[in-house]
């Protein structure tokens, strides 16, 4: 067991820097808003990660063949990630301006946990990491449950412990914020979700014969043994 935590941390600190969608709404949020809003925003993207693994590990290689003969899935996620993207780019509220004389609301909260559960849901590449992490790491823990399940809470355990000490870096920021400085971020991190979104829909155009999510993993898995 302490093998297999060991073993986790460093995947969960790696997955918590791997740049996306996440990594740099994350940041925003708690900037802008705070050091509670950006732990319910994240809490969001844990759920999401619970569930994708739960699905990877119950349905792995039935679900790698989906995967395969769906590309869709990819063009679905990577348009409302564009489209959302834009709106970020476009949209810049002047009631964002950082202010400690303003409390977040309740509601506020459950929003911001939804918008980090979506932003995380929608990108079905992130179930293929976890689909593959699951394909390569379940042999060395036997597939056992209980391995398995210490493995990756540790990993969610970890990426969380992880976020928490980015949250409260950026949160430094939030004096300097101003209204323009805001507007310059927001627009750097639509392009950043336009850009996920057209990966995820070339990804989707891609020919069979490209589009193959095991060759991939199986890539993957020799150039970790390596």
């Amino acid at each position: 067991m302490l093998e297999d935590i060991q073993a986790a941390i460093p995947l969960g600190f790696f997955l918590s820097f791997m740049v996306g969608p996440v990594f740099f709404v994350l940041l925003q949020t708690s900037a802008i808003k705070g050091f509670r809003a950006a732990i319910s925003f994240d809490c969001g993207v844990l759920i999401a990660d619970i569930l994708f693994i739960l699905i990877a590990y119950f349905t792995s290689f039935r679900l790698l063949e989906n995967l395969s003969n769906q590309p869709g899935l990819y063009i679905f996620g990577g348009v409302i990630l564009l489209i959302y993207g834009i709106i970020t780019f476009f949209k810049v509220n002047t009631k964002e301006v950082p202010d400690d004389s303003k409390k977040i609301r309740k509601a506020d909260f459950l929003s911001l946990f939804m918008k980090g559960f979506l932003l995380n849901f929608i990108n079905i590449g992130v179930l293929v990491f976890w689909l593959g992490i699951i394909i390569i790491v379940g042999p060395s823990l036997n597939n056992q449950p209980n391995r398995v399940f210490v493995f990756f809470t540790t990993v969610l355990v970890a990426y969380f412990v992880t976020d928490i000490f980015k949250i409260l870096l950026a949160k430094q920021l939030k004096r300097k914020l101003t209204l323009k400085r805001i507007g310059i971020i927001k627009k750097v991190i639509g392009i950043i979700l336009i850009i996920c979104g057209i990966v995820l829909i070339i990804k989707g155009f891609l020919p069979k014969n490209q589009f193959n999510i095991e060759k991939g993993l199986e890539k993957l898995e020799k150039n970790i043994i390596e």
